[in-house]
Order: structure tokens, then C-alpha cells, then sequence
């Protein structure tokens, strides 16, 4: 029970390089799997996990082994965590940026495209805001984690903007 069939070293580093690479995959899957999960993006990822389970521990179902690998994803996410307030170069690689999928009530579908998202499904989000019409955003983002910030046409004029980095490409 206790009892661990290979060294606790190798737990970290088998934790470690599956971590990275589910991380590296999620991230090059884009921001809506984030935020936007679907059924398809759920079942993707409870089969992943589940995928990865015996790459980490080795086929080691020892209480020590789990402890060892829930304390080697926890650091590595603090690490991760903290890297990423750190450096803003680390910001971008890991979180990704901001998308403009609006501008001035027209959808731009190349960025859509890149997004992987349709009309419809953006037009569900901003109805989820209680949006009902196109002509009424003065710019839609998709942030980085998957959220929609949508700015109404006229809306807070006369506040100073906040810098999101996004690019009109």
C-alpha cells in the first residue's frame, strides 16, 4: 500500500513531462476548450486524463506514488503560476492572447477561424451577456482564457482604455 515499485524520483519526472505535454496540447487546442467546453471538449478531456493516468505512475498504485505525483502538479502548477506573472514572455506563451472577433458590429472571420469558432456559437455567447444583436458591440475579445469581453457601442466613452495587446488580423 505504501509501498513504491520504482523510485520516487522517477514519479517527478514521469508527472512532470506529462504535465508539460497535456499542458502544450491544451494550449495549441485553443481558448475555447477553456472556457467554452462542449460536450466534445469534455469527453476529450476526461479521456485524457484518463489516458495519461499509467504514463505517470508507471503502473504504481501506491498511496506514496499519488502523494508524490499530486505534490509534483501542484508545484508544477505554482511554478507555472508564478512564471507567468513574472514574465510577461511566459504570459504569452502559456496563456495565449487576446482575439478580436468583433469590430464595429462586423464579425471578422478570420479570427473566428483561427478560433475555431462559428457565427452561431459566438452569437450564443453574447446572448449568454444578454446581447441580441450585432450592431449594438462596438468590439467583442475573445481573452485568453476562453471568457468573452464584449464593449457596447457608446459604452464608458469617456473611461480611459485598457490595453489588451489584440491585433485587428
Amino acid at each position: 500500500m505504501w509501498q513504491l515499485s520504482f523510485p520516487w524520483w522517477q514519479f517527478i519526472i514521469r508527472g512532470a513531462v506529462v504535465y508539460i505535454a497535456v499542458l502544450i496540447l491544451i494550449r495549441i487546442s485553443g481558448k475555447r476548450q477553456v472556457a467554452q467546453m462542449g460536450i466534445i471538449e469534455f469527453v476529450a478531456l476526461l479521456l485524457i486524463s484518463n489516458a495519461v493516468q499509467n504514463s505517470m505512475n508507471g503502473g504504481d498504485n501506491s498511496i506514496t506514488g499519488g502523494i508524490i505525483l499530486a505534490v509534483t502538479l501542484l508545484a508544477l502548477t505554482h511554478l507555472l503560476a508564478v512564471m507567468t506573472y513574472r514574465s510577461d514572455k511566459c504570459e504569452h506563451l502559456i496563456q495565449g492572447e487576446p482575439t478580436l472577433l468583433i469590430r464595429h458590429g462586423k464579425f471578422l472571420d478570420a479570427n473566428l477561424r483561427k478560433e475555431l469558432l462559428s457565427h452561431e456559437e459566438l452569437k450564443a455567447m453574447l446572448r449568454r451577456q444578454g446581447i441580441h444583436r450585432i450592431s449594438e458591440i462596438d468590439h467583442a475579445i475573445l481573452e485568453s482564457d476562453g471568457y468573452l469581453s464584449v464593449q457596447k457601442i457608446g459604452e464608458s466613452a469617456n473611461e480611459p482604455e485598457i490595453s489588451t495587446g489584440v491585433s485587428a488580423s
